[in-house]
Parts: structure tokens; sequence; C-alpha cells
């Protein structure tokens, strides 16, 4: 990068953090901190909402999905608007009648202080591994491109977290959660306008749009029923708003977010913001990605983006063969590339045999481009052991650094650490708040005064800031970072949502047989996971989304066999 695109990085996160330090500067009551002074507005409340889900992961592995697999990853964001409703009809009214910090303490208000205990914990424990992940997700991307050291990648990136997000709490992390959104929103989509003013002269949008539709990379919407399928209508429709339940309506660091809403019609406008404007921010990153495909058909792209280990194999015995499958690569692409111009040639002249014929060279080509990719990746293991050769997460980012002009560099890598940073601070602010609220204050020390708790809020926070960095330190790559994060969401959201929808909804059954039922409900959920990931004989797989709404309804099946079992003793 350039001087003046390191400029902007580290100006931009520099004010990011002295802005959160500034604003909160005079606040230090235990109300302000956990709760946000109960004075947040709608817009603030849906941006800190959004800014909260858009974690670094999201820049980085959603374009190169579009990339690789097209935007069908979009369904997955189909049922949010009316899990944001469900949330606001059902859920919020209760959080906001009894004044809680968690939302884990109306579980002991409706069950027990077990019950309590066990929700919060699931939290603590997914939590705590996904603010790690959060952490390590860019760190691994920004540090191979960057060539910065990984681990100090993690620290810079915990450390600017752990300074405003300990100094001011939740209102810290609402404030600076305003300028991180406009950021990266103000950043991608200057990204998509220079993807398309990347293209070649003579391609305009509407040929950009062609090719990628024929090449299959525009097929939003599924409606095939299958279990397999991580990614349909029906998954996005079901198993993704048991999801999104668990996330916005259960967990702690979104909690948090609309609980410092000035009112129950604030916080509920700040929910239905985000559910109104996610799908369409998913889109625009998604067609991004898209587009990025696109200008690949056209500029011959790397057979592997990941260009540290590419680098690595290269002085490996195995060098001159990954050399011989570039070369391969290139020949493939030269002939796609004329493939593609006779197909934008065909499509302007309205000529339907001649797109059906070019639509069927491009792809058979793109097979076959494809299929020496996947090759050469695997020469990668081969050559170098233990290295993680998937490299969908460097796509954007390597197109961005041979691509873009400068100080755009340098934004958009300042997009990448704002999402980071805005997603753990939500994190570590709520996991110390749970920490404080629903295991010091109510099993160590309960009686205490607001500085006391505030103290230790502040040190839970900083606590669980240097573990996330700790586990950022020792994580391994995920196929996909996207996926990583929602498969670990998937496997332990449901049963807390199946505590809240037995705690909302069936009344008569009691704290024994719905604590039975979550620890039975977790068990199986793992259980099932590990069935999916050994595959045994093709006997069982199901699409990991699935697992949110399969957790949720067995922990209310086991909790009403159990609560009748009890009755009938």
């Amino acid at each position: 990068m350039s001087t003046i695109d390191w400029i902007v990085l580290f100006g931009t996160l520099i004010s990011i953090v002295a802005y959160g330090v500034w604003k909160t500067r005079s606040d230090n009551d235990i109300n302000s901190y956990l709760r946000g002074g109960d004075d947040v507005k709608w817009w603030a409340i849906g941006l800190s909402i959004m800014a909260t889900q858009a974690s670094a992961i999201t820049f980085l592995s959603t374009p190169g999905q579009a990339y690789t697999e097209g935007m069908g990853f979009i369904q997955f964001y189909f049922g949010l608007p009316l899990a944001m409703i469900i949330i606001s009809v059902f859920f919020l009214p209760i959080y906001y009648k009894l004044k809680v910090y968690t939302a884990y303490e109306y579980l002991e208000t409706r069950f027990d202080m077990k019950t309590r205990m066990l929700a919060a914990f699931i939290f603590l424990v997914q939590r705590g591994l996904a603010a790690g992940i959060t952490i390590y997700a860019p760190s691994i991307i920004l540090s191979s491109l960057l060539n910065w050291d990984l681990r100090a990648t993690n620290i810079v990136i915990g450390v600017l977290v752990i300074i405003y997000t300990v100094s001011g709490g939740t209102k810290a992390v609402t404030q600076t959660q305003k300028t991180q959104m406009a950021v990266m929103m103000g950043g991608m989509i200057l990204a998509g306008i220079l993807v398309l003013n990347s293209l070649p002269t003579g391609v305009n949008v509407t040929d950009a749009l062609h090719v990628a539709g024929k090449m299959g990379k525009l097929n939003v919407v599924d409606f095939t029923f299958d279990l397999e399928n991580k990614y349909s209508f029906w998954s996005g429709m079901t198993g993704a708003v048991f999801l999104f339940l668990s996330y916005f309506g259960t967990d702690q660091s979104q909690v948090q977010r609309y609980l410092s809403g000035k009112s129950l019609s604030e916080s509920r406008l700040g929910l239905m913001m985000n559910g109104l404007l996610k799908v369409p921010m998913q889109f625009i990153i998604l067609f991004i990605g898209a587009m990025v495909f696109v200008f690949y058909q056209y500029n011959q792209p790397p057979i592997f983006f990941n260009e540290t280990l590419k680098e690595e194999v290269y002085e490996t015995d195995r060098g001159p063969d990954f050399k011989d499958y570039e070369g391969e690569y290139a020949e493939i692409f030269s002939e796609k590339l004329q493939a593609v111009e006779d197909l934008n040639d065909a499509v302007r002249a309205g000529d339907e045999p001649g797109i059906e014929s070019a639509t069927l060279r491009v792809n058979e080509l793109q097979a076959e481009s494809d299929t020496l990719r996947k090759r050469a990746i695997e020469l990668v293991g081969e050559a170098v052991p233990g290295a993680e050769t998937k490299d969908t997460d460097y796509i954007f980012m390597d197109f961005v650094l041979k691509n873009m002009p400068i100080g755009i560099v340098g934004l958009l890598f300042a997009v990448i650490f704002s999402a980071a940073m805005s997603s753990t601070s939500s994190e570590l602010n709520a996991l110390g708040s749970t920490t404080t609220i629903d295991f010091y204050k109510r099993r160590v020390k309960q009686n205490a005064g607001d500085e006391h708790y505030l103290k230790y809020s502040k040190i839970f926070t900083l606590g669980w800031g240097i573990l996330a960095i700790i586990v950022a330190s020792t994580l391994s790559l995920f196929d996909n970072l996207i996926e990583a994060v929602n498969l670990i969401g998937s496997l332990f959201y449901p049963t807390v949502l199946g505590i809240f929808v037995v705690a909302f909804f069936l009344k008569k059954v009691r704290s024994n047989a719905v604590f039975i039922g979550a620890l039975l409900s977790q068990a199986a959920i793992i259980l099932i996971h590990y069935l999916n990931t050994k595959d045994l004989a093709g006997i069982f797989t199901m699409g990991f989304l699935w697992y949110n709404a399969l957790g949720c309804i067995l922990v209310v099946l086991f909790s009403l066999i159990i609560n009748q079992i009890d009755r009938n003793k």
C-alpha cells in the first residue's frame, strides 16, 4: 500500500477510537455503561444492530461467496424482517417491563436461577468463541495481505476495541458504531462503483449483468426443498428465522443494543430498520462479489488468491508443477475470454441461438477452469503441509490491492478493521455485562453499590477482551469465515431460543422440565452435527441452518414431555 493508504487506514481507526472515548468521557454510572443511559434514538439503535452483525467476516467472505457460488447466500436473510416483527411484538415488551440489564434475568423470574445460569453460560461459551473468531477472521487475511505478523494483527484489533469498550461500555459502542457503519457502507458502495468502472471499455453494466447471469452468479432464489441445501428460500424462511430470533432476541450482544433505546417504540423502530435495510445491504455486498467475478472474465484472475502462500509454493519442489497449472489456466482463460466476447455480441444482436451456444461454451470453459483451480489448490496443500488452502476469503481484498486507486485501498482496509472492531466491541460489552449481572452480582456479591459493579464490569470486559485475543491466536481457518460464525451460532442458539419460547408461550411448563429439555436438546444438536461431519455412509446429512429450527422445537417437545411426566408422578 502507498503512504496515503496507510494514512487513511490508521487515521480512520484512531479517529474512531478517540471519538468513542471522548463521547463517553463523563459517563461513569452503571446504567450508562450497561444500558447506554436509556436515551438512544431509533436510527442509532438500528445502525448499532447492523454494525454488530456486520463483522469483518461479512466484508471478507461475502464477496468471495458470490464469486465462487453466486448470490444465493442472500436467501439466508429472507426471514430477517419476520424475525424482527416477532421480537418487537413478543420479546421487547417483556424486557422493557422488567427493566432488565440482560435477557437472562427474565428467565429467573419465569423459571429459576439454574435455568437463567444455563442460558447465560451457553451465551458466554458461544459468544466467547465468536469474539475470538471476529478478531481472528480479518487478522489472518490482513496479516497475509499486509505482510504483518498474525499475532500482532490480532493484538492491534483487540487492543483498539478494548480501549473504548472498557472506557465507555454500551454508550461508547453505540457512538462508535454510527461512524463505523458510515465508513463500512460508504466504502463498499464506492468499491462497487469502482468495480463497474474497472470493466473494459465497451463493456457496460448491462453486459456485465448478462455475463454474470448466464454464468450462474445472479441466481438469487432457490425454491427447491432439500435439507442438504444450506441456502434456499425454505432454509431462509425457517431455519434462518429461528437463528435470527435467537441472535436478535436472546443474544446479549444484540439485546444490549436495543435495550439502550429511549422507549419501547424507539427500540422497535431500530429493530425494524435493521429488518428492512439488512437484506439490501447484503445484496450490495454480494453483487460486488458477482461483479468482481465478471471483472475476472475480462482480466485473468490468479489461480490461487493467497499470494503469500503461493510464494511459499514456488519455493518448494512442487513449484514447477504449480507454474504448469498456471500456464494451463492462462490458456483456458484466453479461450473463455473469446467466448465471453461472443456472448456479449450475441446478446447485443438479439441472436438467441448464438446466445445459447456462447453460454454453453463459456460455462464449459469455466468448469474446466474451476477443475484446474481445484487441482492447484490441492497441490498447495501437498506442497505446504498444514497450510490453509481455502482462499475464497482473500478474493475481494486481493482484487482491491491490485486494482483500486491510491487512497481507496486504505479506505477499504479501514472498512475491514472497522467491521472487526464494531462486532467485537458489542461482543465484549455483552460478555462483560452478562458476567457482571448474571454471575458476579447474582452469585458473588449481591448488595454492592453501582460504583462497585461499574468497576467489575470494566474488569470483566477487559478480561474477555484479553481472552478473545488469546482465542484468536490459537484458531484455525474454517472453509468460509461467514459460514463458521453462522455454524457456531446454529450449534448453541437453538437451545437458548427454545428456553425463551417455552418461557413466553408455555406458561404451565416448570423450571426442571425446561432445564432438562434444554440439556437434552443441546446434546442432540451436537450429536446431529457430529453425524453430519462424519457423513456416515450418507445416512444422515442436514444443512446447519436447519439446526436452529430443530433445536428450538426439541427444547419445546422435551420440556412438554418431561413436564407431563413430572405432573403424573
